[in-house]
């Protein structure tokens, strides 16, 4: 018998009962949710007469319309104030655990899950968000799911969801100085395209994976679903159980170290056989940099927007329509074009590790004039830690300003818009016309990346002013 891949063992591990030529019924250990898509959920249940069947198996935060400024007073926005209020009444009546905006526990739900140690190894997670993929970064199959779904796992704890299929990509050897891990996803997503990976479900290996911190391997986990996978995830090692360690809600002493005995076991066999295989040298890839309106249309950074005879015949329209929105040209330089918004945070990049990234580039530099800039911690730890390490101030001492955790200008859901017409170098996950706001431009970067603009105004490779 063939061996099988860690999706595999995951995923069957937690198959309640299958309906033949159809979807399996899935077992959900642990079910994150928010105000936006959790309402209509609730509602639902509640319309059957019936309630939560495993609350202590689900945790809440809001995070997606919070305001990132002056949180402690009442939301002005209305809708948002009501599905925040809603959040915190729903999970009163069903005995949920919130993490409200003024817990030192809040903070956006991809950020926190990891952080506490909610997040482990070999679960199954669910969350109304498509980037719950983040999770699979410790080898767990996590995915995101619609407000009917979350309403089926609140009322069963359970999921219909028929199987994908596997593909694994291989990413070896080294990265080169002021390469980052949302580098790799970003020239992974750029060679294999926004659809490359619909209908699978994505494991990163190879070394260049292997020696990513517990932040950057959340990074690639967390835009995997950006080539159109399932979710993406990553075998657990030392790196992750380092990690786990004295986490809130990891296993504690005895418990600890037999969790880490049951989760080595968590990785693909020698024989197993993967629907689709790809292989990249971690040599070949640069800091990126998105031109278009879809996070497939990127490039290294110190190279040019194609032309359009490099454009396959049926991604032109496409192609054409992005450079229209955009303001750019087929052929022009990445280099040198001028950007007003520099955005770092969201649940790609708004870690401890991004932030202090960050601090450290532009240690001793100050902001350009023309760059408003935006650097928004994930969660309140991480921004209790920022302050703790000095990296608020240093921010401050360059021109910036960290402001309250919350998913900010990821989406346009609050009040952190990118106005119409103006270029943002972004660190978060998408770049869909209208994403960051109405007629607003993104081009997704590195932190990194996002930090050399700030400092400069406009784009630039990062490697050339690293110290």
């Amino acid at each position: 018998m063939a061996g099988k891949t860690l999706f595999d063992k995951i995923w069957d591990a937690h198959v309640v009962d299958e309906i033949k030529g159809g979807p399996s019924v899935l077992y959900i250990d642990k079910h994150l949710i928010h105000e936006v898509t959790s309402p209509q959920a609730f509602a639902g249940i509640e319309n059957r007469g019936i309630s939560v069947f495993r609350p202590q198996n689900t945790v809440a935060t809001p995070d997606h319309n919070v305001p990132t400024i002056d949180q402690h007073l009442p939301i002005k926005d209305q809708l948002s104030r009501f599905q925040v209020n809603k959040l915190t009444e729903n999970c009163e009546k069903h005995g949920i655990t919130l993490y409200g905006l003024s817990h030192p526990f809040s903070g956006i739900v991809h950020v926190i899950g990891p952080q506490l140690g909610i997040t482990q190894p070999g679960m199954t997670m669910v969350c109304g968000d498509s980037h719950t993929s983040t999770h699979g970064a410790f080898g767990s199959v996590a995915f995101g799911i619609g407000t009917s779904e979350v309403e089926m796992v609140l009322a069963t704890q359970c999921i219909l969801q028929p199987k994908p299929k596997r593909m694994r990509i291989n990413v070896e050897g080294t990265l080169s100085k002021g390469v980052t891990a949302k580098d790799i996803i970003l020239y992974i997503i750029a060679k294999i395209t926004a659809s490359g990976g619909t209908g699978y479900f994505i494991e990163f290996a190879g070394s260049a994976i292997r020696s990513l911190s517990m932040e950057g391997r959340m990074t690639v986990c967390n835009m995997s679903i950006e080539s159109g996978a399932r979710g993406g995830m990553i075998a657990p090692d030392e790196t992750t159980f380092e990690y786990m360690k004295g986490r809130e809600f990891a296993p504690k002493g005895e418990g600890f170290d037999a969790a880490i005995e049951k989760w080595k076991q968590l990785k693909t066999d020698e024989d197993a056989v993967f629907d689709a295989e790809l292989n990249y040298d971690a040599a070949d890839i640069a800091p990126m940099i998105t031109y278009g309106t879809n996070p497939g249309m990127g490039v290294k950074v110190s190279s040019n927007i194609p032309n359009e005879n490099e454009i396959e015949q049926s991604n032109l329209a496409t192609f054409q329509k992005a450079l229209k929105y955009m303001g750019f040209e087929a052929g022009d330089d990445i280099i040198g074009k001028e950007v007003d918004y520099v955005f770092v945070g969201s649940c790609t990049n708004g870690r401890i590790e991004d932030l202090r990234e960050v601090a450290n580039f532009v240690k001793g530099r100050k902001k350009a004039d023309n760059i408003t800039a935006w650097i928004v911690p994930g969660s309140k730890q991480v921004e209790k830690q920022a302050n703790e390490e000095g990296i608020t101030e240093i921010l401050e001492a360059a021109g910036f300003k960290l402001r309250q955790p919350g998913c900010s200008a990821c989406l346009a859901m609050n009040d952190d818009k990118i106005p119409e017409g103006k270029l943002a170098v972004s660190t978060s996950n998408r770049n869909f016309e209208g994403r960051q706001g109405p007629g607003a431009k993104t081009m997704l970067a590195s932190p990194l990346t996002a930090a050399a603009v700030a400092v400069t105004g406009k784009i630039i490779d990062p490697r050339t002013l690293l110290k």
